[in-house]
């Protein structure tokens, strides 16, 4: 691992070095995506940057037909719909994000708690490109 700050576009660099990053408070335990300065539950600045898995369940989605501009210059609209949903990480916090690899044309058929782990969209070239936090079934 990289040394990662407590800065947001460590988040981003991290993602692009395929890397998911957090923070855990020494204080509370409490874990949190992406890293804080202070701890969100127990309010200490004693908390560190961590590494997690990648891996987690599907708890939450929906398909987007009607995108926002920056997903609607990616290409998605209602002829190209893209899902979004909430992954609860094997470590325990969720986090929401794109989910890719999903059936599209039946959404009925996306099941709640499968499992997925973490990969990257990667939009952009040179020094416009970002790096986007995505998971895809496992």
């Amino acid at each position: 691992m990289s040394e990662y700050t407590m800065n947001s576009r460590d988040f981003y660099k991290a993602l692009g070095d395929d890397e998911l990053i957090g923070s855990q408070c020494k204080c509370c335990g409490a874990l949190t995506v992406p890293q804080r300065q202070i701890c969100s539950k127990c309010h200490s600045e004693d908390t560190s940057i961590i590494t997690f898995s990648g891996s987690g369940k599907l708890v939450a989605y929906t398909v987007i037909f009607v995108p926002p501009q920056k997903m609607a210059e990616a290409g998605f609209g209602a002829q190209n719909p893209y899902c979004v949903g909430v992954v609860e990480l094997e470590e325990g916090p969720r986090v929401s994000a794109q989910i890719l690899n999903v059936d599209l044309e039946n959404p009925e058929n996306i099941e709640i708690g499968t499992p997925l782990k973490m990969t990257t969209i990667t939009r952009g070239q040179g020094e416009a490109q970002e790096y986007f936090l995505a998971f895809k079934p496992r």
